[in-house]
């Protein structure tokens, strides 16, 4: 059992990776291995929207991470989406990945639990808490379940771990999800292992 974490943030080892550290340890006492993803400070393509992915399995470009994270993806049992806030919104190049990574390898991700966190000094973490939430959604993920909105506070890592709440939100994040990889690692092979899959209908509002 692997969960992979994403760390959408431009600084390696900054208050993003420090939350996600916290769910990484926690997951760690209960058994479950993960790997923090950087996804750095290189230039990031915004989706054109062509659907070259939908039939070729992968991202038309291939000169930055996303098709790299998107094979990872292959082998994780669970996800945690990290980014800190920028102008109430998570970090762009951050959004650009998961724009494209969920178009070109989102099947890897259908069914698995995932969860996402925030970072900001001060404000604008529930604006951008809901954004990361929305690729959950779409996505037919399970939302892992915590004690309270997804989010740590500070201006430097040291900041974040004086953030009580925030450590033990992301310390009940890597707990809830060590707990579902195990239910659904139990639930391999039998009838419980999928959902019934629903047909996605599509409509237009223009005719």
């Amino acid at each position: 059992m692997k969960v992979l974490l994403m760390n959408g943030s431009t600084h390696k080892n900054g208050c993003t990776a420090t939350a996600l550290g916290i769910i990484a340890d926690e997951l760690k006492s209960q058994g479950v291995d993960s790997q923090i993803y950087w996804v750095g400070t290189g230039a990031v393509h915004s989706c054109l929207g062509c659907g070259y992915c939908r039939n070729a399995g992968k991202c038309v470009y291939n000169d930055d991470i996303v098709n790299e994270l998107g094979e990872l993806c292959k082998d994780a049992d669970g996800f945690v989406f990290g980014a800190p806030v920028h102008y109430a919104s998570p970090a762009g190049g951050f959004v650009a990945v998961l724009d494209r990574l969920f178009y070109s390898h989102g099947r890897y991700m259908k069914f698995k639990p995932a969860a996402s966190v925030v970072s900001a000094r001060r404000a604008g973490t529930t604006a951008s808490y809901d954004v990361l939430n929305k690729y959950i959604g779409i996505s037919s993920m399970i939302q892992v379940p915590s004690t309270y909105w997804n989010m740590v506070h500070g201006y430097t890592p040291e900041d974040v771990m004086k953030d009580e709440e925030g450590v033990s939100i992301m310390r009940a994040i890597g707990s809830n999800m060590a707990w579902l990889v195990k239910l659904l690692a139990n639930a391999k092979g039998s009838e419980l292992e999928k959902p019934v899959i629903v047909k996605k209908a599509m409509t237009n509002f223009i005719r």
